[in-house]
């Protein structure tokens, strides 16, 4: 049986992937998360691991030596980003090379081992970077193909085009299996709100359950993004995994951009609550892309991959998540309250 390990499970995507792989692939999966994370899912071995503790990724390495590895830790806010740029480069740039020369170190054998016939250790890397890396696309370039020049805009996207640039060094100096992609935005349920979908369907479930004021508060709503379920991206993964070429980056989007404004239109109009629109200045980056939308033609050659959940679809699922999550908090604090 093939061995996958998932390393930073506990996010939005974690979940999703180990469902996929159990259901279609049987593989047995290993999923890491921080110590003081509260994450389980059946039928996957969880354990602790810290990123940034470079001896304990090269400790759970050559102990599980997977055939896969899903490298999905990171800080993963462009808001955030802004506001902690030395936490998001720690992670996102010395996390991924502990991984790396976690797996380089576990493939250095001693004489012995190699006397003994052990086959060298050639795990197949997975990193995770993001739309972001190409930042200022100019219109002609518009949908981004992966040979498109990166012009990170922010410090999120910087260390996503560090990490790439990383991967493909590990790949040609030591020869390790490491395939990179651009994941464009993808939504669903259990998304933090600090992302604009599960932002906007958390404001609209707050204000049917009257806990707030009939005002949306968003920032900008001109940009033009990529949405994509997150049930289709973690098929994308999967494929890529078994079907990627080394050292190769692939974008993985729906292929069609919407604005924030439509986005933000689909949303209000599955409820029956009257709602306003207000701009909140805390909500503006201080520098955002006007347009990301992928070229996935490489993705479609590679593995033929297709979404098969549409937009709508998505958003009255991650809304109708919201609403449920907001009316157990309120049973919960009227429970607390009459204690």
């Amino acid at each position: 049986m093939k061995k996958a390990l998932i390393i930073g499970a506990a996010g939005f995507v974690g979940s999703y992937l180990i469902d996929h792989i159990l259901e279609n692939r049987g593989w047995s999966v290993t999923a890491t998360k921080m110590e003081q994370e509260r994450f389980r899912h059946d039928g996957a071995e969880i354990v602790d691991l810290d990123i940034l503790d470079r001896e304990a990724v090269a400790e759970l390495l050559d102990r599980q030596r997977p055939d896969y590895i899903f490298h999905l830790a990171a800080q993963s806010s462009v808001a955030l980003s802004w506001k902690n740029p030395d936490l998001t480069v720690d992670v996102n740039i010395k996390g991924t090379i502990h991984v790396l020369d976690g797996v380089r170190r576990a493939d250095c054998m001693d004489i012995r081992e190699k006397e003994a016939g052990v086959p060298p250790y050639k795990p197949r890397i997975l990193l995770v970077g993001s739309c972001e890396e190409y930042g200022y696309v100019r219109p002609e370039e518009v949908p981004v193909r992966e040979e498109t020049a990166a012009r990170p805009g922010n410090v999120y996207a910087a260390t996503k085009a560090c990490q790439n640039m990383i991967g493909k060094i590990y790949a040609d100096a030591y020869g390790m299996d490491v395939v990179s992609i651009r994941s464009f935005p993808h939504v669903g349920p259990n998304q933090l709100p600090v992302f604009v979908v599960a932002d906007f369907c958390r404001q609209v479930a707050e204000i049917e359950a009257g806990l707030r004021e009939p005002v949306m508060r968003v920032g900008n709503l001109s940009a033009r993004r990529d949405f994509t379920d997150v049930r289709d991206v973690v098929r994308a993964y999967v494929l890529l995994m078994e079907q990627g070429q080394t050292g190769e980056t692939y974008n993985v989007g729906s292929g069609e951009a919407v604005s924030i404004a439509e986005l933000l239109e689909k949303i209000v109009s599955m409820s029956c609550a009257q709602i306003q629109v207000a701009v909140d200045p805390a909500r503006l980056r201080p520098v955002d892309v006007p347009v990301i939308e992928a070229d996935i033609t490489k993705l479609r050659a590679c593995c033929g991959w297709r979404k098969e959940i549409c937009l709508e679809t998505t958003l009255k699922e991650t809304l109708d998540y919201w609403r449920e999550k907001t009316a157990a908090e309120g049973r919960e604090e009227r429970g607390s309250r009459k204690n």
